[in-house]
């Protein structure tokens, strides 16, 4: 493991992070926050060119990161991606279950038995086949989960069922393994972000009476950033001071929902 390195003075040195869905958009920031800190990071993406890209951040930051290319519906290829975490850096200290696809702007009655599949496949199955094959590392060592949500969950968004329920599933799966590995030292909890993803920065520079409608209802009229927002937020709930934080959501959103 000679070639593994990290930047120095960080809260997370010599931890090991596995990030998914960290080609672009909030996995890339966090990612970046996580090794500014110190961690090596192993960047989960289908899109491998994407991981790379974002390895590149990581090594430009002055750490060590893993591009890993995997479609995560599949359990088989989450075990092989864990594994080449593993053989890579010996653990896995910290796991941020960030990737979620879906289609958009479909009607509940519309919504196909293939947009649930996706939706459930990239979001809490995912997340599950992850906390599996990580758990035995976790527990083991220094154990961090991060799960990924949505305020949608509690205010609703019309077009959005199948990735709205999905998002359900991902608290609803987070609490449960709060309850049973707090145990073995293992805290699970969750970020609810407003960030502009591409797809969100596209659809607002289309429409930005929607943007501004959007905005004018935070607290905090303004997007999140990937890195610097729910980044750092990532980055306190992996570190030593929420050692004693288990099982709750923060949101990172400007006060667009509060959780109770």
């Amino acid at each position: 493991m000679s070639d593994i390195f990290a930047a120095q003075g960080g809260t997370l040195d010599g931890k090991i992070a596995i990030v998914t869905g960290a080609g672009g958009g909030v996995g890339r920031g966090i990612s970046l926050a996580l090794a500014k800190e110190g961690a090596s990071v192993a960047v989960v993406d289908i899109n491998g060119d994407a991981a790379q890209e974002t390895v590149a951040a990581i090594e430009a930051a002055g750490a060590s990161g893993l591009a890993l290319t995997a479609d995560i519906r599949d359990s088989a290829a989450v075990e092989v991606a864990v594994a080449a975490a593993v053989e890579r850096y010996g653990t896995v200290d910290i796991l941020v279950n960030n990737a979620q696809a879906a289609r958009a702007g479909v009607p509940l009655a519309e919504v196909t038995d293939e947009d649930l599949a996706l939706a459930f496949g990239t979001g809490p199955l995912a997340s599950f086949f992850f906390m599996r094959a990580c758990y035995p590392y976790l527990k083991d060592g220094y154990g961090r989960v991060i799960n990924l949500r949505s305020a949608s969950e509690l205010t609703g968004m019309a077009g959005y069922s199948a990735y709205v329920a999905a998002k359900g599933a991902i608290g609803a799966l987070t609490r449960s393994a709060a309850r049973e590995w707090g145990k073995d030292g293992i805290t699970v909890n969750c970020l609810a972000p407003f960030v502009l993803t591409p797809a969100a920065d596209a659809h607002f520079k289309a429409h930005p009476d929607d943007y501004q409608g959007v905005t004018a209802a935070l607290s905090i009229p303004r997007s999140g950033d990937a890195e610097s927002d729910v980044g750092r937020t990532a980055v306190f709930l992996a570190g030593p001071d929420a050692s004693y934080v288990t099982g709750t959501t923060m949101s990172v959103d400007g006060g667009g929902a509060f959780y109770a």
